[in-house]
């Protein structure tokens, strides 16, 4: 273990010393944190003005909800009740875009729903929310109370409004957090691909100038392999460390910096208001709670368990796919046969995208089941079950997998030291899956 410490860290130094990889470790972070600043720039392009008709049976609002008239906004009220699926396809009820359902128990669980066919601008979200609270505020006032309406307004709890496509009202094609587990299994797989071809690259080179026969004379095969895997490893590790470090200080900067006004109501835009009203606001809501894209990043990841999990999936996916690219390193006669080798590999870990987008849209189905304990796939399926969240009983699944992967890598490890020791020091053959057999016999 001593030489495989002493080769890792050459390896690792080795890294240190190129350029193209201290520039990757800046580059790779700011194209994700531009890639985000789009998104946070432009995340909000929803329809900017919708007619929404209010379905008040009861007669609540008294048919009024705002004394200004907007050109964003205009209001239209039903005294009936409307099925989601009448209002989606009913043919009178096409003009409208919206539709809040609204019933007398408003006044007690203090929920309104919103169904709308296209998505509205946070802009308009917090029109529409200020606007029917408010107009609700003044019917508990005068039902309710005795109080004046600044003084109702010190102890008031906000409007709770329920935004959902009528397309999806239980809101079941919501898998932005799966998403966000796909996301991290593909960091992985593109840092395997890297780092994969890495390790081949260089056990190839060390093979062609001979110098494998100087350090066979006071290394061990197994040792010398297990050295290079380390070494690169840990070049990635470092990597993603930085990575992971200069993204978050970029998104705590463009919390605190950038994007204020998101994050800060004070600074509302789009919506005519006094300086009392906008404090209002401030009180009981934040602009960015109704960004899907800002509350799926600074609110709805859980990264104290996301990263643990995908340190150590990114750990056991790389020992075990570094296995397969030493293998083929060390054992391929030419550049062309090791090139030709490789492209099973790159297949492998396209089906592991797939088993991604299958978790993502059907994660209940047997084959999503499947690729979370298959070791070419799990890692992927895993890291999309996390960012899901989890039950105690999926979490076990969730540890079983990572036992199974835990054993595939120690197993096609040594399976890969066999074929690098008895193939290391052969040159200029044609490699073929009989040579393989071959030395797999050989002790």
């Amino acid at each position: 273990m001593r030489n495989s410490l002493i080769i890792a860290k050459r390896e690792l130094r080795e890294r240190l010393e190129n350029r193209s990889f201290i520039a990757m470790l800046f580059i790779g972070p700011l194209l994700i944190l531009a890639f985000i600043y789009f998104l946070l720039q432009f995340g909000d392009q929803g329809k900017t003005n919708m007619k929404v008709l209010i379905v008040d049976p009861s007669g609540l609002l008294e048919n009024k909800i705002t004394s200004q008239e907007s050109k964003a906004l205009t209001y239209y009220f039903y005294d009936d009740y409307i099925e989601i699926a009448e209002f989606k396809d009913g043919k009178r009820f096409q003009e409208f875009d919206a539709m809040i359902e609204l019933n007398e128990k408003v006044l007690i669980n203090k929920k309104v729903f919103l169904f709308y066919r296209e998505a509205p601008s946070v802009d308009l979200k917090m029109k529409m929310k200020f606007e029917v609270e408010r107009r609700v505020e003044e019917v508990m006032i005068e039902q309710f109370t005795q109080l004046s309406v600044n003084a109702f307004r010190q102890i008031k709890q906000p409007l709770n409004i329920d935004f959902r496509s009528v397309y999806d009202p239980k809101n079941e094609a919501d898998n932005s957090s799966s998403w966000v587990g796909f996301f991290f299994g593909l960091i992985i797989l593109f840092f395997i691909s890297l780092f994969g071809m890495t390790v081949l690259r260089g056990i190839a080179k060390d093979k062609s100038n001979r110098i494998v026969e100087l350090m066979l004379a006071s290394v061990k095969s197994r040792d010398m392999m297990l050295g290079k895997i380390m070494g690169i490893g840990w070049a990635a590790l470092l990597q993603l460390f930085i990575w992971t470090l200069l993204v978050g200080l970029g998104l705590f900067v463009f919390k605190s910096f950038f994007f204020k006004d998101i994050f800060d109501a004070s600074s509302f835009e789009g919506i005519q208001m006094s300086e009392e009203v906008k404090n209002e606001i401030l009180t009981n809501s934040s602009i960015a709670k109704y960004n899907a894209f800002i509350d799926l990043i600074y609110h709805r990841i859980n990264f104290w368990v996301m990263i643990p999990h995908f340190v150590l999936l990114f750990v056991l996916s790389y020992l075990f796919y570094a296995s397969f690219f030493s293998a083929i390193g060390a054992t391929a006669g030419t550049e062309s046969d090791g090139q030709q080798f490789v492209i099973p590999i790159f297949v492998v870990l396209m089906v592991s995208v797939y088993a991604g987008y299958m978790s993502v849209y059907w994660p209940d189905s047997q084959l999503a089941h499947l690729f979370l304990y298959l070791p070419f796939t799990s890692a992927m399926v895993i890291l999309i079950n996390i960012s899901n969240g989890f039950a105690i009983g999926s979490y076990v699944e969730t540890m079983l997998s990572a036992l199974i992967l835990i054993v595939s890598s120690g197993l096609f490890l040594s399976i890969a030291a066999r074929l690098y020791k008895n193939g290391i020091l052969i040159y200029g053959h044609s490699l073929r899956l009989r040579n393989l057999f071959q030395w797999l016999k050989k002790s």
